[in-house]
């Protein structure tokens, strides 16, 4: 089976992080949907889940025109009441049909879309990752990125963040093959706010494997932000003061953030190390926070030691 999706995140929109009972309520879509959420390791809440009809061109890396009938999956997600997440995904499978069928089919199998047409996973898989496709061809991120404006656009938010950070998008692909030798994934940059991963998994658990893909958003959206901060500080001639002032929000709000795999079946933690291991998020975090502290610790005693030591001023003439 394959299916493919798209996370955006981005910090929360709020000066401090919100309690779980206002992270539910931000999250209700309406008084009888329930918000999924978890306390340990890290407090996670998710959305109700939300269906967007599709009825498109499927992306594909030779360009061939395949239809694409069905429903997309999207949900929010926040962590730890900071950190906000939309995702939308799907998977794809032949029809049975050439014709296309009443909506009521199609809403029977949620986030299932059905091809219309020949169908080669390989060539979708590749159009999913490469992002470039003709107008009328399907694209996750604007359900991605709705999902995330929704709540940044609340009236339970203040809007006044701690921090100016990116928004991170990741698409991902994902192959599910409960007799899959070789399970694995790729990572790659696609530059400085997209990325791809391309997944073959020992599980036909999609729910898990969208949850990995949103943990591993999640991650590499603290990297960026941590990394991204800390360079446009250091690019600067700012005083001793102005970097602490810069830097000290990342010690305030992101470290107790850093959990890779939490949230992540066994089944799939093999994955996530594998990736976590080959690019190397966890030794690059651990170095940037490293930077971060020392910059700040610096700082701090250069403050002190002009506090013990005031410059005398020239006498007056």
């Amino acid at each position: 089976m394959l299916a493919f999706g798209e996370v955006q995140t981005g910090l929360l929109q709020n000066s401090v992080a919100l309690s779980r009972r206002a992270t539910e309520q931000l999250l209700a879509d309406a008084a009888d949907d329930r918000v999924r959420s978890v306390t340990r390791p890290i407090a996670r809440s998710v959305s109700p889940d939300r269906l967007e009809g599709v009825d498109c061109r499927l992306p594909t890396i030779s360009g061939r025109t395949t239809r694409g009938v069905g429903t997309v999956v999207a949900h929010t997600i926040v962590v730890s009441g900071h950190v906000a997440q939309g995702s939308a995904h799907a998977l794809v499978s032949p029809a049975r049909t050439t014709l296309r069928l009443p909506w009521s089919h199609y809403l029977a199998s949620p986030g299932h879309l059905e091809a219309i047409g020949k169908l080669d996973p390989k060539d979708v898989e590749l159009g999913v990752l490469s992002g470039a496709q003709p107008a009328d061809t399907l694209e996750l991120n604007a359900i991605a990125a709705r999902m995330v404006d929704a709540v940044q656009r609340s009236r339970l938010v203040d809007h006044a963040p701690p921090l100016r950070t990116p928004r991170v998008r990741l698409r991902w692909t994902a192959l599910l093959d409960a007799d899959l030798k070789d399970p694995g994934g790729t990572f790659t940059l696609i530059s400085d706010e997209v990325r791809t991963i391309q997944l073959r998994v020992r599980t036909e658990d999609l729910a898990a494997v969208v949850t990995l893909c949103e943990d591993l958003a999640l991650h590499d959206w603290l990297l960026t932000t941590v990394l991204s901060v800390l360079d446009a500080t250091l690019a600067h001639d700012h005083s001793r003061s102005d970097r602490m002032n810069r830097l000290q929000p990342l010690l305030e709000h992101l470290p107790h953030l850093w959990m890779p795999g939490g949230h992540v079946i066994d089944e799939l933690s093999s994955v996530w190390a594998d990736l976590d291991r080959r690019p190397g998020f966890t030794r690059q975090w651990e170095s940037a926070m490293a930077r971060v502290r020392d910059q700040i610790t610096i700082g701090a005693l250069d403050l002190l030691q002009a506090a013990g030591n005031p410059r005398v001023s020239p006498p007056a003439r």
